[in-house]
């Protein structure tokens, strides 16, 4: 029952696409068949090409050459007959699915090109975090310095309001620590995605006052590869929240289902229309294309749900190896 309704669909949605491929496999292996000749295989090649380019799946393109067989398989053959003719038609079969094929195999390719990308990324966070947590903070500790010693130049000057700059200094350094942190934070390969998206929740939490929780139903530590690209997806998604959002509330939950992680980040803010966002020549805001990069350099699934003043979501889904 279960294959008869899948063969069904498939036809379904076949109709839907390209409701004369399958006129063209069968008349184009007919062809092969009878003359076994160069340009049929060709034309089975060029077949495929258009079924990828119309969205036709792998299944799809098996129920058509099935149903084909079924038609140009002499019913009276004799066994090695048959036996050469299947044999053809294979070759056949194999030469409709090398577009499909190739565009797996640059699939993979533009993924390992998007790690390697992401990989000298993250480089070049540490390096601004380093910068921000040691160079500043040392012209900061300078500036301390140069203070006392101007505050004991000055007899005269307001104690009060030297409180206060030094106050406000100490203030800045604070903050530079927890951007350096947040922007590349120890505790992601110390304690895992956890903790640092609870550090992360925290500060923004701090900086904005939005309310920013984090919910998380998932056991152990994921891989670091994994944690790394959801903490920056959840980070941008917060910083978005924080720039246009005008939100009160925004939520982070993540959950495993089976072998599927699933990611949400969500606000309370005031929404926007995805498609008009996403046809942005050139500046496709809200970093939402780095996101779905990331995403799908994993294997996975980037989804955006949302409409003005119905607030946001963010939908992601990673597969994990058990």
């Amino acid at each position: 029952m279960h294959l008869r309704w899948s063969r069904d669909t498939w036809e379904a949605d076949l109709k839907g696409k390209r409701p004369d491929i399958a006129a063209e496999y069968t008349a184009a292996l007919k062809d092969y068949l009878a003359k076994r000749e160069e340009a049929a295989l060709t034309r089975a090649y060029e077949i495929g090409r258009e079924a990828l380019g119309e969205s036709v799946g792998v299944l799809e393109i098996a129920t058509v050459h099935h149903q084909a067989l079924r038609r140009l398989l002499p019913k009276q053959a004799t066994a090695s007959e048959a036996g050469q003719l299947l044999a053809a038609a294979e070759n056949f079969f194999v030469e409709s699915l090398s577009p499909f094929e190739m565009s797996h195999r640059g699939a993979r390719e533009a993924n390992t090109a998007l790690r390697s990308i992401n990989e000298t990324m993250e480089e070049q966070a540490k390096r601004i975090a380093h910068s921000l947590h040691d160079e500043a903070g040392q012209l900061l500790a300078s500036v301390h310095i140069e203070l006392d010693r101007w505050a004991r130049e000055t007899p005269d000057l307001d104690p009060e309001r030297l409180s206060k700059i030094k106050q406000m200094l100490d203030e800045t350094g604070e903050q530079l620590r927890r951007l350096s942190h947040e922007l590349c934070p120890p505790i992601l390969g110390d304690r895992g995605l956890r903790a640092a998206l609870e550090f992360l929740a925290e500060g923004v939490s701090e900086r904005s006052g939005i309310e920013v929780t984090v919910k998380w139903a998932v056991e152990g530590r994921l891989p670091l590869m994994v944690e790394t690209a959801l903490y920056r997806v959840v980070q941008q998604g917060l910083n978005n929240v924080i720039k246009h959002g005008r939100a009160t509330w925004a939520t982070a939950e993540l959950q495993m289902k089976g072998s599927l992680l699933r990611c949400s980040v969500r606000d309370d803010g005031v929404g926007f229309d995805v498609a008009t966002v996403l046809s942005k020549n050139g500046k496709r805001g809200l970093g939402l294309v780095g996101m779905g990069e990331r995403v799908r350099s994993l294997g996975g699934t980037f989804k955006v749900l949302s409409a003005p003043g119905k607030g946001t979501e963010l939908l992601i889904t990673i597969p994990l190896e058990k």
